[in-house]
């Protein structure tokens, strides 16, 4: 039942693209299609159904295909390989095959045999502990649900028929959705699911489009043509807002858009700071098609280049070939500027069948990233060749994830040497002096910060990680995800010992998780010991606007000042204070 509706009724979200959108509540249906099993009766049947899923394959790339056409000259452009992986995921064998073997094995109808695939991925995924890996189940769910769809023959409402100054409200809105937003028509969107790190949340914060997700009931609780105004950076929906709110969020649109276009013209503006100290703004990057955004937004080059991707749906994993040429590629493009490739960062059981180890009670406790790589050692030796023999064409670093110690380096070193003993006795080119590095992201790693120096080229703290392990908590337990807090003085006290032991060895310190791309920790991370930041690329001028008008001893007084405090309340209420107060304009 729809709520009745006072003035300033506030729901709130997880704020995904920040802006402010005033207008009125459209509701969408986006909910997911549920198909039913049912037998088939008869061999004939059988066949005829397996031609009958395949043709839904086909009608649904299809569809793919016309929303890319129209994208293809819009602000999206950049943003078409969500809709080639999406292609790619309708290719895939794994979901064809099993999805076949469901009909002809169990006599299934398709919509019923898909949906026993999908919810085989779907549980997959659940267990991957990276966020960013465990949205793309988004993807794989946005796809199921378009060939169901099909299967069933519904149709569905197009955001290009919705009428002007809009507020989408849907379930969920997949990335083919959103690259239909109008945004003469459309100021916003509003959903019941949905996180920061799905392709959706991507592609609003390319166009600019305010969005509120997670808020889990929205459809439910918001009524269709009703006025609305929706606060990306605060993650609020206000409902039926008063004559004295309607102004104040009016005053604070026209403020922010015009913010808005001071970060767009400073793009490209050197990332130093006030007292002179030139700051390496990067991009985390996975796909090709993610590298002229980056450069668009002023990225220095990669900081994260995640190579999960290449392993993800398909039944064996790429040769060394296909990985050379993936590298090679991202070296080429973002040359003179540096790339920093992560080797494999999945547990065993996540992506390739034909890697695939026996299921763990805790996953993000037990084999993976390298100590997955250092147990299928062919497999990481492959994928090592492949970044040494792309080192000749740009500035190429190596990056170990999830480092605990300094034997498992150590370990990791000496494969490495094998692999270039190896391309020397072929004779192969690769750059001797590549940077090896290695990702913060546990405690101990913390810990030994200043051991683990003395053994590589440069470090960087995955946040996402370090948080949940230095507070034991899982992120995707709504139950305790409260504790998530990046400002915990224990999380703080982790960052400045990792940074006081890499300064004690002059190594770098670069910064890959979400905390990067937040400017309202930028003065506290430099005063930290941070020297570099990779980010979501659309991030990159708000953190540079911080960096332009900051100065490093002020981060240095300020850092001093919240390791004081005891809990992760009074660091945030003070820096978000000390923020607004020294960068009036840019909060």
């Amino acid at each position: 039942m729809k709520i009745n509706i006072s003035p300033d009724t506030i729901l709130v979200g997880i704020g995904v693209s920040s802006g402010i959108g005033i207008g009125q509540s459209h509701l969408l249906n986006r909910s997911r299609v549920v198909a039913i099993e049912r037998r088939l009766q008869s061999e004939e049947d059988v066949e005829a159904e397996v031609k009958t899923f395949l043709a839904a394959i086909a009608h649904s790339k299809d569809q793919l295909d016309v929303i890319k056409d129209r994208a293809d000259s819009s602000a999206l452009a950049d943003h078409l390989y969500i809709i080639d992986t999406h292609k790619l995921i309708l290719e895939d064998q794994m979901l064809i095959d099993e999805t076949i073997g469901w009909i002809r094995q169990e006599r299934l109808n398709a919509e019923g045999a898909l949906q026993r695939t999908l919810n085989k991925f779907n549980e997959v995924f659940a267990g991957i502990q990276d966020e960013y890996l465990r949205e793309r189940r988004s993807d794989v769910a946005s796809v199921g649900d378009r060939v169901l769809r099909s299967l069933l023959g519904i149709t569905q409402q197009a955001l290009t028929d919705i009428d002007g100054n809009a507020v989408v409200v849907a379930h969920d809105l997949s990335p083919a959705d959103t690259m239909q937003i109008d945004k003469q028509k459309i100021v916003g969107f509003v959903t019941d699911v949905g996180g920061r790190t799905s392709h959706t949340a991507i592609l609003a914060r390319s166009l600019g489009i305010p969005a509120v997700v997670g808020l889990e009931t929205a459809t439910s609780l918001i009524p269709a043509n009703v006025p609305i105004i929706i606060d990306g950076d605060e993650g609020t929906i206000i409902l039926n807002p008063s004559q004295e709110t309607f102004r104040e969020y009016l005053d604070k649109k026209q403020q922010f858009d015009y913010c808005e276009q001071q970060l767009k013209d400073s793009a490209n503006l050197a990332a130093k700071t006030r007292d002179g100290r030139q700051v390496a703004l990067r991009a985390n990057i996975e796909l090709l098609d993610e590298l002229g955004p980056a450069l668009e937004y002023g990225a220095e080059g990669c900081g994260l280049v995640r190579s999960e991707f290449l392993f993800m749906n398909r039944s064996l994993p790429p040769d060394e070939e296909e990985q050379f040429t993936f590298y090679r590629e991202i070296a080429i493009r973002m040359a003179p500027h540096p790339v920093t490739i992560r080797t494999l960062d999945v547990g065993g059981d996540k992506f390739v069948a034909d890697i695939c180890l026996q299921d763990e009670i805790n996953p993000a406790m037990g084999l993976r990233a390298i100590r997955f790589s250092l147990k299928e050692q062919l497999l990481f030796k492959t994928q090592l060749k492949a970044i040494l023999r792309a080192s000749t064409f740009g500035d190429v670093r190596l990056m170990f994830p999830m480092i605990s110690g300094v034997a498992e380096v150590r370990q990791c070193r000496q494969l490495l040497n094998e692999v270039q003993a190896e391309l020397d006795a072929k004779r192969i080119a690769y750059d001797p002096q590549m940077p090896v590095g290695i990702m913060i992201e546990t405690p101990a790693a913390a810990f030994i910060a200043e051991l683990l120096a003395k053994e590589v080229d440069f470090f960087s703290i995955g946040t996402n990680d370090l948080i949940q392990y230095c507070l034991a908590i899982d992120r995707s337990n709504e139950h305790v995800a409260y504790l998530y807090q990046p400002l915990h003085p224990a999380v703080l006290r982790a960052i400045k010992a990792i940074c006081d032991g890499a300064a004690k060895a002059n190594i770098s310190v670069a910064m890959c998780g979400e905390m990067a791309g937040d400017p309202v920790y930028t003065l506290a991370l430099l005063g930290l010991g941070v020297t570099e930041f990779s980010m979501n690329a659309t991030s990159i001028p708000r953190v540079k606007r911080i960096v332009r008008l900051a100065k490093v001893r002020d981060g240095r007084r300020l850092s001093r000042l919240i390791l004081k405090l005891t809990t992760a309340t009074e660091v945030a209420d003070f820096l978000d204070n000390e923020m607004r107060i020294r960068f009036p304009t840019a909060f």
